[in-house]
């Protein structure tokens, strides 16, 4: 299964773009889009070629959906790290030599 996230175009050179997605940037192919895209739109990225242009509007309210669940994440990882952590013994060289 693969999960599409819309990838913002902030750059164009020939038939090559850079997108951005939460600030992690890429370089892809522009080669299998069948219209013109410009910096701002935002396509869908699969191995590297973007497949699709998606209107702002649908691309916006993916990623809030997107944003929602990565909230989620954030507090079900808030709810595991405060749980009471078991505690590890050290040992030291000293204790070491003396077992």
């Amino acid at each position: 299964m693969c999960l599409a996230i819309p990838s913002k175009i902030i750059k164009i050179e020939d038939s090559k773009a850079t997108v951005d997605v939460y600030g992690a940037q890429r370089d892809i192919s522009l080669m299998l889009l069948e219209e013109p895209v410009n910096i701002g739109d935002y396509v869908i990225v699969h191995a590297g070629f973007a497949i699709q242009k998606l209107q702002e509007d649908v691309a916006k309210e993916t990623l809030g959906y997107f944003n929602q669940y990565l909230s989620m994440q954030e507090g079900l990882e808030g709810d595991y790290n405060d749980k009471p952590k078991k505690k590890r013994l050290k040992r030291g060289k000293r204790s070491l030599k003396q077992q």
